[in-house]
């Protein structure tokens, strides 16, 4: 049975149970995420709590870290961090998946504050969310072949030269001048004792994670230790998590999903994490060898994203997988076919989660006990608060909805962030203990959660969440450009890409490649990239003049649908009728109309559209 349950949980009426018996203050002794790490080492001190594969290759031998090394490590790393800038400090990083970026992220928290960065952005944005966090110190991995993050790292460097730069790197790269030794520097500090006294803890900062809001003022989202506690134990106790776990996690120590339930759960139960490789799942070698690796290291949780998962699955399994309890998903949704596709796959059950960083990166999960209802995100956490609520048509927030009827989602509870770094952003966002979302969203009869849309206009890519303002403002600072729109088109791997719609000013003119060879360097975030950019001779707008992007959605749903219908049929494809419907309780509806002479053909233009994240129809004229 499980360490935090003496019966499984399966439904609400379980988690009220399961809350109704103790207090969270009962359940729950830590007061910092240090503490985590403490009672983990006192009771499973010998068990491994870090496995970190390299390459993905069959013969290669993983570096190994018990949870006892783990908490002398971080007691370390702790120490160095605080040597360098005294009492509290922040400590950005831009690291991949190693076993150094979790001794960087839980020593900041310990000594002061963590500020994982993606990697991915250009340097001038890290150095802005750098300045914007307060953050001393900046962990990076230094020169790498075929990474460029060391040279972001120094230009940071430059732009902010109060800035500690340390330096992650094997033995055998030289350290540069004018950065630390991250290795030297945690070898000469004691793994016994914290030298600055109690870590931070309760409501006390222990992290920002920037989020979408990738454009003007840094959008930062404070943790605090109790969020991120909460938020831990929570998946903890909803995936059942025991000291025998092995759990996949290719997600970057970036996202906040890789930090909470794919990494603090795991460890806070004893359980044992495969990272897999400092690249994660996009190394092709990785996911060659996934299910051989999950054999190997006898795997019990497949942890994966929807865009990894579907790659995955286009390998057949031959791997043992019989140690494998189950496999969760998150970060993005999931398409129907791939959740059919895994559980046909390998026999076992795949379990979505919900996320939010202003939750502290959990919101909801498909129980390990419960049978998952292909399209819920599960049930909400407890000692949580998830509703539905109706829009009113002021933008106001009215009564709950009733069941299957489609609102917008607040969380309240104490995941709940305290705000942003800039508090002018929590405005209609966030008030005291409860966040509203702007995620649309309804309830089943049995409370599990689905979503249906975003009321807000984030376009998430494999997980990613992207500011279309990002966009718009690079295409906005050319010269020809006069309106711009990005939104989001329905990619079957990726969930949603970006696209941008543009009109020109009275006699400009300007292509599609110069336009983007403008935009490209302006955005901050490659991800963000747009995937086509329309030219266009309007753009339709609201009542008060704003973009109308459910109209672009629908375009740039239908654009794709016929661009996949033209490989069945060429030129016939012209005749084929398009309806698109925003709205519905997957966020589109798309008809297609088959005139009589294609009508034979249904069966291929259905299996044509299969594990897009919409709902759609395929008629006869």
């Amino acid at each position: 049975m499980s360490a935090y349950s003496s019966f499984p949980l399966r439904s609400i009426q379980d988690i009220r149970r399961f809350e109704s018996e103790a207090t969270l203050e009962q359940r729950i002794s830590a007061r910092s995420v240090y503490d985590l790490f403490t009672q983990a080492a006192a009771r499973h001190g010998e068990r491994t709590a870090l496995t970190m594969i390299m390459s993905g290759a069959e013969d290669e031998t993983a570096r190994q870290m018990s949870h006892r090394e783990l908490l002398g490590a971080i007691t370390r790393t702790a120490n160095f961090f605080f040597s360098l800038a005294g009492n509290r400090p922040g400590v950005a990083y831009l690291l991949p998946n190693l076993i150094e970026t979790h001794l960087s992220l839980w020593g900041a928290e310990t000594a002061g504050y963590a500020v994982p960065i993606n990697f991915l952005l250009q340097a001038e944005h890290i150095a802005d969310l750098v300045q914007a966090s307060g953050a001393k110190i900046l962990v990076a991995l230094g020169p790498h072949p075929a990474l460029d993050i060391w040279q972001k790292a120094q230009e940071v460097k430059r732009l902010l030269p109060g800035l500690h730069l340390v330096q992650v790197s094997p033995p055998e790269v030289p350290i540069a001048a004018g950065a630390l030794s991250f290795a030297d520097g945690i070898r000469q500090q004691s793994a016994d004792t914290l030298q600055f006294g109690a870590p931070g803890r309760d409501d006390e900062l222990a992290a920002y994670f920037h989020t979408g809001g990738t454009t003007g003022l840094p959008k930062l989202v404070a943790h605090t230790h109790r969020n991120q506690i909460v938020s831990a134990f929570g998946g903890a106790v909803l995936l059942d998590l025991d000291e025998q776990d092995v759990v996949t996690n290719g997600l970057p120590l970036f996202h906040v999903g890789g930090c909470i339930v794919s990494s603090l759960s795991v460890l806070m139960s004893g359980a044992n994490i495969l990272i897999l490789s400092p690249a994660g799942m996009r190394n092709p070698l990785m996911v060659q060898n996934f299910w051989k690796i999950a054999e190997r290291y006898r795997a019990t949780i497949i942890g994966s994203v929807p865009t990894a998962l579907s790659a995955t699955l286009e390998v057949p399994v031959n791997g043992d997988l019989s140690s494998v309890r189950f496999g969760i998903v998150g970060a993005a949704a999931t398409p129907r076919s791939v959740a059919e596709r895994f559980t046909q796959c390998t026999g076992k059950t795949l379990h979505e989660i919900l996320g939010m960083t202003e939750s502290a990166g959990l919101v909801s999960i498909e129980p390990a006990h419960a049978d998952p209802v292909l399209g819920s995100v599960g049930l909400r956490l407890p000692y949580t608060e998830v509703t539905v609520r109706r829009l009113e048509a002021d933008g106001s927030l009215g009564a709950p909805c009733a069941p299957n009827e489609i609102g917008v989602m607040v969380v309240r509870g104490p995941t709940v962030t305290p705000g942003y770094s800039n508090p002018e952003r929590n405005d209609g966002t966030l008030s005291p203990g409860q966040i509203n979302s702007g995620d649309l969203a309804y309830m089943d009869e049995q409370e599990r959660l689905f979503i249906a849309g975003r009321a807000k206009d984030m376009i998430i890519r494999s997980g990613h969440n992207i500011d279309p303002v990002l966009i718009e403002d690079a295409c906005l600072a050319h010269p020809a450009i006069l309106a711009a729109g990005a939104v989001s088109q329905p990619d079957r791997y990726a969930g949603e890409l970006p696209v941008c719609y543009v009109t020109l000013r009275p006699g400009a003119s300007v292509s599609v490649d110069e336009l983007r060879a403008f935009i490209e360097p302006r955005i901050a975030e490659r991800p963000a990239w747009p995937k086509k950019i329309h030219i266009v001779d309007t753009i339709p707008v609201t009542g008060v003049g704003k973009v109308f992007k459910p109209q672009l959605r629908a375009d740039a749903a239908s654009r794709m649908v016929r661009e996949q219908l033209e490989t069945l049929f060429a030129a016939d494809a012209a005749a084929i009728g398009i309806d698109v419907v925003m709205g519905g309780k997957r966020g589109m509806d798309i008809t297609i109309e088959l005139p009589p002479e294609q009508a034979a053909r249904r069966a291929e233009v259905e299996k044509l559209l299969e594990g897009y994240l919409f709902d759609f129809r395929v008629i006869d004229r």
